[in-house]
């Protein structure tokens, strides 16, 4: 018997790709799809030798007959589709009656207009094989949160039609699921120009994607992979006045805060923390090394064991590289950040510089 086939969309970064990772590495073949070709053939290179096989496609989901040429992709290669994971994402920040014509169709279409018309582009190949389809939402779907501009309307919208297209797939055997996946540590939030939710209340990209790929044996109808901020998106529903008046006041519970964009040359204060203090555990060359940078990486989200991950022996790096690989489409700020981070490490003698911007990791 063939292996069943995903197609998984906004498969470059973030839950897409998280989900790509686990299902191909747990047997599946995936179709994974993204505008960021540079990224999927990273992603597929990764995967060379798991279980499963993937293929990927570099492709807008705005292209003219886009839901087309995905299903003749995944059919080319694989012979069939079992499931699909709408999961392409897109938000356009500020005042929604001030979004461009263009802001305006990239979000419905991303969100909802792509997601419907690749279920009716794949329907014959979902009715063979009982398919399954996953929608990916938002607790802004229930809550709208101002100034991600249309983000929040395009997911209630999708919300709605996964409700619709479970009630009228039913008959066919096909499977729809609805898929809260609560606050994620992604860039996506960064991207858009704000903070992003507080790291303590975030679930990670890994976490999200296990429970969609054990929800492919339940064929459940809803997903919510941190219950008690969908309890609390519930609440919040019930209460709409006093919910828009607490957001408006600490939008920082939902990570409205607008980012800080300061100047490329502004230092960071050096971290004050008293290292010798006997309850502190001992520091790595690496978090030694990027102590003076401790609180811009905190409020970028740029983890240490992000950066201790990228000292192959022997690699070759350059800030582009390493700003594309963290926060996938790197604004200013994290360009920045990415090059005083690499120059950190080459000050300590972790890395060495070899010209026009690029570094070496010394082979230990």
């Amino acid at each position: 018997m063939s292996a069943r086939t995903l197609v998984i969309t906004g498969a470059s970064s973030g839950v897409g790709r998280a989900l790509s990772e686990r299902a191909v590495r747990a047997g599946y073949d995936v179709l994974a799809v993204a505008r960021r070709g540079a990224l999927l053939g990273e992603l597929a290179t990764e995967l060379v030798g798991a279980a499963g096989g993937i293929a990927t496609l570099t492709l807008d989901l705005r292209a003219p007959n886009a839901a087309a040429t995905i299903v003749r992709g995944a059919l080319a290669r694989f012979g069939r589709i079992d499931v699909i994971v709408n999961n392409a994402g897109a938000v356009a920040a500020g005042p929604i009656a001030e979004q461009s014509d263009a802001a305006l169709h990239e979000q419905y279409v991303v969100h909802a207009v792509a997601p419907l018309a690749l279920v009716r582009e794949a329907l014959p190949e979902l009715r063979s094989h009982r398919g399954h389809v996953f929608f990916i939402g938002s607790g802004v779907a229930r809550i709208p949160v101002a100034g991600l501009g249309a983000y929040p309307s395009a997911k209630a919208a999708i919300r709605s039609a996964a409700r619709i297209a479970r009630v009228e797939l039913r008959a066919d055997s096909i499977a729809v699921t609805y898929v809260d996946p609560g606050a994620i540590a992604t860039g996506f939030m960064r991207r858009g120009g704000f903070v992003g939710p507080p790291g303590h209340l975030t679930v990670s990209p890994e976490t999200v994607a296990q429970h969609i790929l054990r929800a492919l044996g339940t064929r459940q109808a809803t997903v919510n992979a941190v219950p008690w901020q969908t309890a609390a998106v519930a609440l919040g529903e019930l209460l709409p006045a006093a919910t828009d008046a607490l957001l408006a006041r600490f939008p920082q519970l939902v990570g409205g805060d607008r980012l800080a964009i300061p100047s490329e040359d502004q230092a960071e204060p050096p971290n004050t923390q008293n290292t010798s203090a006997p309850e502190e555990p001992a520091r790595s060359p690496v978090e030694v090394a990027l102590l003076p940078l401790d609180n811009r990486m905190r409020r970028l989200n740029m983890h240490v064991e992000f950066v201790t991950g990228l000292l192959e022996p022997g690699a070759s790096l350059d800030a582009g590289e390493v700003a594309l690989r963290w926060a996938g489409m790197p604004n200013k700020n994290e360009r920045a950040l990415a090059r005083e981070v690499l120059a950190a490490l080459a000050a300590a003698g972790l890395l060495r510089e070899i010209g026009d911007g690029r570094y070496e990791v010394p082979a230990r």
